[in-house]
């Protein structure tokens, strides 16, 4: 099988932490400049506006000049160029970093955080901070947690071995741990392994469950209770979108917090950091595949409703 030829370097560097757009001109197509291709293709970009990225010299070929406005299409050629960065609220927690060496970075993500630049959170987001904080401009992320989902992230500090690390994950050989608050129920049978099968449709806010064969494997065991809350233990076997969450809900345990589970609702204005979701990916353990060593992780972070329901549940 031939390898793909890589994509030569950016020719623009980044901006608050985050990568320039790279767009790969596709074969065939009736376009015949590269900027009737781009207006076409970025559509969601507003009337006009990249007629204005040409004309200011903003989109660029990889010889590092501007493409002209009137430059022929010529399929596989790359173009870059700066997004609009969108207007985002701060979000006011730190990312503490756990461990950091020539290959590795472990972070310690905070709540409301996203993990890596996606729709309307690109310069807020735990990639671009760390980036930027640390002066690691080839910082990238081996996997990804959810926005509303505290906890231990690795990034990689060099291109290319950012594949061994994201094969561990492939292949399930990293061992991770998560924490939640949610109700308890005293004659929940537990421990005990859930297994379903979860499906994510794309433009569908919330994951449900279907029948067929179990592609989600969630261990869960109780780690405590005080009055009505329960703190729970879990391990996952597989990594699917929203999948602790649904395995909680599915025992009527919801997860405090949770904008999803057991129903959809309202979205949060900007700003909102009030309640988070109780969820945190408490440890992360594997064998280094690029030095070989033994590494064992533990977040600091402390779940607010544990701690102090009352106020994880005010309003002020």
């Amino acid at each position: 099988m031939r390898r793909r030829t890589p994509p030569p370097p950016a020719p623009l560097p980044q901006r608050e932490g985050v990568d320039p757009v790279r767009v790969r001109l596709p074969v065939g197509g009736a376009w015949a400049t590269v900027r009737e291709h781009l207006v076409e293709r970025l559509t969601g970009a507003g009337p006009g506006v990249v007629e204005e990225m040409f004309h200011a010299g903003l989109v660029i070929g990889a010889d590092g000049r501007p493409v002209a406005p009137d430059a022929p299409y010529e399929p596989g050629m790359f173009v870059w160029f700066h997004r609009e960065l969108p207007a985002e609220v701060p979000v006011p927690f730190p990312v503490e970093v756990v461990y950091r060496d020539a290959h590795i970075v472990v972070a310690d993500k905070p709540h409301f955080l996203a993990t890596t630049p996606r729709g309307t959170h690109v310069a807020e987001t735990a990639l671009a901070r760390l980036r930027r904080e640390l002066g690691i401009p080839t910082l990238t992320a081996a996997h990804r947690l959810d926005r509303l989902t505290a906890g231990l992230v690795l990034f990689t500090v060099r291109p290319e071995e950012r594949g061994a690390y994201q094969t561990l994950f492939r292949d399930r050989l990293v061992r991770k741990e998560y924490e939640a608050i949610a109700p308890y129920d005293p004659s929940l049978d537990l421990p005990r392994t859930v297994r379903s099968r979860i499906v994510k449709e794309r433009g569908v806010l919330a994951a449900r469950e279907v029948e067929g064969e179990p592609n989600a494997e969630t261990y869960v065991e109780p780690a405590g209770h005080r009055d009505r809350l329960g703190r729970y233990r879990l391990v996952p076997a597989t990594g699917q979108t929203h999948q602790l969450r649904v395995h909680l809900n599915a025992l009527g345990v919801p997860i405090l917090g949770d904008p999803l589970y057991p129903e959809v609702t309202g979205p949060v204005p900007a700003g909102h950091f009030r309640r988070p979701l109780q969820l945190l990916a408490r440890r992360l353990e594997f064998t280094d595949p690029v030095t070989g060593a033994e590494h064992a992780f533990v977040s600091g972070r402390v779940l607010q409703a544990w701690s102090s329901y009352d106020s994880w549940a005010g309003e002020g």
